[in-house]
């Protein structure tokens, strides 16, 4: 039996133990608010079980929860130009190793909560992308190694101010705004997502994002085991594996949906931020 002392671990932030006994039970858990408390728990239909604090054991629907981001990552890591079919969309040739770059933790931002616009900027897009969660400490893995380390999946978006991304030479402004890295609303256990996934993206109910995982120029395995080479990734940190074509800008009032077979959806609105501080 292989265990994962990690982000199921009973001591930890988020939920209980996971091992091979356990495959298959614990297939989706987030993270929420009830009664003025912040909870975790494991999701089944529409209600949820707790699994943390004062209501550990008691199952509520989840229209009680004030959902929240499904995990508190130390970082967040994301792959640029990682389809094949996006890559051919921009010109660009297929890059021979994975383009890591970082959003910080207080750039993470929940299912249904607003996108935030800054005055700064006259162009913010959306980037629909599948994100893989950390379980536990990873640190110089190999790909045949790294599903061990994968707690589940995600939806994700990667908000980007792309006027200042072209401005700046590089993308840490344009990537690093408070609310520009939406996901969740849960976490999936990798047992219960089929082989390929497809990513969708709607604006304001219309078709802008679609493509499939079987696209990815670096699989998941790959990609874990290439940035635990370079940074140690702890439980809760959030890889997010680049986006399908059809990236393009938001503006105030949009809804826009992060939908992923096997996984969710992800529903945040715009709002144009005018005050310049």
């Amino acid at each position: 039996m292989v265990q994962s002392q990690g982000i199921f671990n009973s001591k930890s932030h988020v939920a209980c133990h996971r091992d091979e006994e356990l495959r298959g039970i614990f297939m989706v858990f987030c993270r929420g608010i009830y009664q003025g408390r912040v909870i975790k728990g494991l999701v089944k239909g529409d209600r949820l079980s707790i699994t943390s604090g004062k209501f550990k054991g008691k199952r509520v629907s989840l229209k009680k929860i004030k959902l929240l981001t499904p995990t508190e990552p130390t970082k967040i890591v994301c792959v640029g130009l990682n389809y094949r079919d996006h890559a051919e969309e921009l010109g660009m040739p297929i890059p021979k190793e994975p383009v890591l770059f970082l959003k910080p933790p207080s750039s993470a931002n929940a299912h249904e909560e607003e996108i935030i616009i800054p005055p700064i900027s006259n162009r913010v897009d959306y980037e629909a992308e599948l994100a893989v969660v950390i379980g536990r400490r990873c640190r110089d893995v190999s790909p045949e190694d790294a599903e061990r380390y994968i707690l589940g999946y995600t939806c994700f978006n990667d908000v980007t101010a792309r006027d200042l991304q072209k401005k700046d030479g590089q993308w840490t402004r344009a990537k690093g705004f408070d609310t520009f890295a939406p996901f969740g609303p849960f976490v999936v256990s990798p047992d219960e997502v089929p082989e390929e996934m497809e990513i969708k993206l709607y604006l304001n109910g219309k078709l802008k994002q679609r493509g499939t995982t079987k696209n990815m120029i670096f699989s998941v395995p790959e990609i874990i085991s290439f940035v635990s080479q370079v940074m140690t990734l702890l439980p809760g940190d959030v890889i997010a594996t680049g986006t399908p074509p059809g990236v393009g800008p938001m503006s105030n009032g949009d809804e826009v949906v992060v939908e992923i077979s096997g996984i969710g959806r992800l529903v945040n609105r715009v709002k144009a931020n005018e005050t310049v501080h």
